[in-house]
């Protein structure tokens, strides 16, 4: 092997074009590829390439492109292999076209050209620098024409024109060896020259140079907009209507042929660069009118009193006015002219369409309980938490997610959401997880609630409702993922005083005084209600039809038709959508934001040298805003090091860690599920929850264990790094603390007035149980009609009741709030199932029973 080959240089650094090369001559062969190479890498315990990795090497032949012999690769370099390996491997398996990619090309491009924006009049330099055992020698391309006299590593346009727009590319040429650079694009923007002036730094910051603008158009005209800014490397655009992304708009210019109704929003670019460098243009509106036409045939006659009932004189010109001129009696076509005056001509229309509601910032707080530790425990709110987070921040809302909280913590978590809370804010809390309701009146059971709670162990959603109205939000919707039925433990009547606001949205998963349910099976999936409402909530429509939408399609499911459905509570009289875009308000107080923007911040990853010579690469990443994940990976170990592991040990006593689940060889095993995907592999990983309960900066120890091969006895030695991150993520907020005098507590205490209220509920003697006669006593024959008292361990597979406070206990005479008589063990844990309808609908629909609530 040539000197000049680095053996401890990783197979992860090779250049592209050696990988590709490889890889052909790898792919094409039978007896020396892929395959052979793979058995003799398995055959070297070092990079366990096992037989189900040689599997999935071979289903890349399957895709468009794909490389078996890439994937080795790839897998090969993520477990450790360096270049000498790789020779050695290559040289066993005996392909000396393969081992000739390896040593070192006698040219050698060192600096690559870099894409570009800039402007219309200033100059462009791209460069490609590149050695070789003998003079080297350049041309430039653009496209396919070579450009005139280029022959130097630097292509030079002074000024740069709109015509030198396009992809250039230098071929570097070394005797008989003959190499090309990547390829480079370059965009020229037309710019005004006062700001073409202004702008001197091409090697800097980001910056838009060119600002989308506001537009009115008719139906079936031709929308353009445009936008552009400078910078090295080229930047990216994405265009976003009403805070939602456009698919396929990622170029400068946005077109639409004919436009409709339908397109009419507010409309701006995310501009960004591979530096994660981000920023937005101006958010522009476009108004689109419907054309109108007017024909007249013959003489009509008109009155006075005829002009002003098609609008004359003081006419209201915020309403379309649908003109039947046929039943005027019109003198002559000069009175029409002045009908058409009075109306306002064309920007009569125009003015008839209502202006784009916007929201001052979005706000929402998720929360998730499934832990209870008196209670049974639930799944679906961890995935319906996680699918929500997700999709919300899509449409550019700030949001927390929480699982497992106590009483306090809910509370505290709360007092922080309302403090995000100002003037034209949209307010959307989210709760999946045991409830009740009394007389009108929601609650929230936190995971530590006694048993049996009452309405003093919980938050009243009313209460919430109540100091978000002393906010002037925009928008206030609740979406209650619970059972609502009644607590019979709980006699107390906490009205709330509301305000008369147009703006409150309530969507319960399910209706008064019933059950929401879990579906069961072995894997983790949505709620029922999550599962059909994660399908409509980007629709840009006012919430209340996607509500409505979302309880049609609960409807249409026949695993809970007629024992699940969808309400809806609302006093919205505008159009007000969760994809109305963002437009802050003048002297807003923009700190608690900044607070929040920094308890939602990983801490940054880091790499650890050891004293042996080994590197340790710690990485974070947030499954919830409580819940962070800890991953360790061995970057470098030394030569004669032949076993290496890293693991994280020592966390505050405040996380409850349970050691078993620590330091796993799969996200799963730790029981991260809904992340894993995302996660580096071939990694430790550690899981810790509740990060809400430290109290002190987060420290911990990294423990690197490694045997040598000169130690004949195999012993194990140990190094220890103390690390710490100080309060990762909602940490920050310090949210174990006592609860504040003006927390939401404090207003479920406060006297009624129903001639103010606009959600008077009728006192206990006015409660009425329609399906059960007077008394509140349930009758399960009724609810379960297949089976007096179903035992759930022959069926679980079933839709279980999910939400309530005794959704999985069967006993006849078990109460709301957690009075457990007579039947002792009948207690199921859910399960959930997958999301195929028909699956549920042909296996799930028989065994689906109602629990008692």
């Amino acid at each position: 092997m040539s000197d000049s080959l680095d053996r401890s240089t990783k197979i992860s650094s090779l250049k592209e074009p050696v990988v590709k090369k490889l890889c052909e001559l790898l792919d094409k062969s039978n007896t020396q590829g892929w395959r052979k190479l793979g058995e003799i890498v398995g055959n070297d315990r070092r990079f366990k390439v096992s037989s189900d990795d040689m599997e999935m090497c071979s289903l890349k032949v399957l895709e468009l492109d794909g490389s078996p012999s890439r994937m080795l690769l790839r897998l090969m370099g993520e477990r450790g292999c360096t270049m000498g390996h790789l020779f050695d491997y290559l040289q066993t398996l005996g392909n000396s076209d393969a081992l000739q990619c390896l040593k070192p090309s006698a040219l050698q491009i060192l600096i690559q050209p870099q894409s570009v924006a800039l402007i219309s009049g200033h100059n462009l330099r791209l460069s490609c620098h590149a050695v070789g055992k003998s003079p080297v020698q350049y041309q430039w391309f653009k496209t396919k024409e070579e450009v005139p006299n280029s022959f130097s590593p630097d292509l030079v346009k002074s000024p740069v024109h709109l015509k030198d727009a396009g992809f250039y590319i230098c071929r570097v040429n070394c005797g008989d060896v003959c190499e090309f650079s990547q390829w480079a694009q370059v965009d020229v923007l037309n710019v005004t020259m006062s700001y073409s002036q202004s702008y001197h730094s091409l090697e800097g910051r980001l910056k838009v140079v060119i600002q989308p603008q506001s537009q009115r158009l008719h139906v079936g005209e031709t929308l353009q907009l445009e936008c552009g800014a400078v910078g090295r490397p080229i930047p990216h655009y994405q265009w976003h209507k009403n805070g939602v992304p456009i698919p396929n708009a990622t170029k400068r210019r946005f077109t639409i042929p004919h436009v409709m109704q339908g397109h009419r929003g507010r409309y701006r670019c995310e501009i960004s660069s591979s530096s994660t460098e981000r920023m937005w243009t101006n958010e522009v509106d476009i108004v689109i009118a419907p054309r109108t036409s007017v024909q007249i045939s013959g003489a009509m006659e008109c009155s006075e009193d005829d002009v002003y009932a098609i609008g004359g004189g003081e006419c209201n010109c915020t309403y379309q006015v649908f003109i039947a001129l046929h039943t005027l009696a019109v003198r002559s076509f000069v009175m029409f002219l002045l009908i058409i005056y009075i109306l306002g001509s064309s920007d009569f229309f125009l003015n008839s369409i209502p202006d784009q509601l916007n929201a001052t910032d979005k706000v929402a707080l998720l929360i998730g309980n499934l832990s209870y530790k008196n209670h049974p425990q639930l799944k679906a709110p961890m995935v319906d938490v996680y699918d929500l987070t997700n999709l919300l921040r899509q449409l550019n809302f700030k949001v927390v997610s929480l699982l497992d909280l106590t009483e306090s913590e809910m509370r505290n978590a709360v007092d922080e959401f309302l403090l995000l809370l100002h003037k034209g804010v949209y307010g959307l809390l989210y709760y999946a997880g045991h409830g009740y309701e009394n007389y009108g009146n929601s609650f929230m059971v936190p995971v530590d609630a006694p048993n049996p709670y009452r309405s003093a162990n919980c938050l009243c959603v009313q209460s919430i409702l109540k100091l978000m109205q002393e906010k002037e939000t925009g928008l206030n919707v609740f979406l209650l993922d619970m059972c609502r039925k009644r607590n019979v433990h709980d006699d107390s009547t906490p009205n709330i005083v509301l305000r008369v606001t147009a703006n409150i949205v309530f969507g319960y998963a399910t209706c008064q005084d019933a059950e929401a349910f879990e579906l069961s099976s072995s894997g983790f999936t949505n709620g029922v209600f999550v599962k059909f409402l994660k399908k409509r909530l980007l629709d840009d429509e006012k919430i209340t039809v996607v509500l409505d939408r979302v309880a049609e399609d609960m409807g249409q499911f026949d695993a809970t038709k007629g024992k699940q459905a969808l309400e809806i509570r609302s006093s919205l009289s505008e159009r007000r959508a969760l994809t109305d875009p963002i437009l802050p308000g003048d002297g807003t107080d923009h700190t608690h934001s900044r607070q929040w923007a920094k308890a939602h911040e990983l801490p940054e990853s880091m790499c650890l040298d050891f004293d042996c010579g080994a590197q340790i690469k710690l990485g974070f990443a947030a499954e919830f805003s409580n819940v962070l994940v800890i991953y360790t990976h061995i970057v470098k170990k030394p030569a004669d090091m032949s076993f290496c592991q890293a693991h994280v040990t020592d966390f505050s006593q405040d996380l409850d860690v349970d050691p078993k689940e620590m330091n796993r060889e799969t996200p799963e095993e730790t029981g991260i599920y809904l992340l894993s995907s995302s996660l580096p592999q071939h990694c430790l990983y550690t899981r810790l929850s509740s990060l809400q309960k430290l109290k002190e900066e987060l420290v911990f120890t990294v423990c690197l264990q490694g045997t040598f091969t000169v130690m004949d006895d195999g012993d194990t030695v140990h190094w220890t790094k103390s690390i710490s991150i100080g309060k990762p993520l909602i940490a920050r907020l310090d949210l174990h603390r006592a609860m504040r005098r003006n927390s939401c507590l404090q207003t479920c205490m406060m006297p009624h007035s129903p001639s103010h209220s606009p959600c008077h509920s009728p006192g206990p003697e006015h409660h009425l149980y329609p399906h059960y006669g007077q008394h509140p006593t349930q009758d399960y024959n009724r609810l379960s009609p297949q089976h007096h008292c179903l035992d759930v361990y022959e069926h679980l597979q079933g839709a279980v009741g999910g939400r309530g406070e005794s959704c999985y206990d069967i006993g006849p005479t078990y109460d709301s709030a957690g009075g457990l008589s007579s039947s002792p063990g009948r207690l199921s844990i859910p399960i959930e199932a997958s999301d195929d309808i028909n699956e549920l609908q042909t296996v799930f629909i028989n065994s689906l029973q109602f629990q008692p609530q």
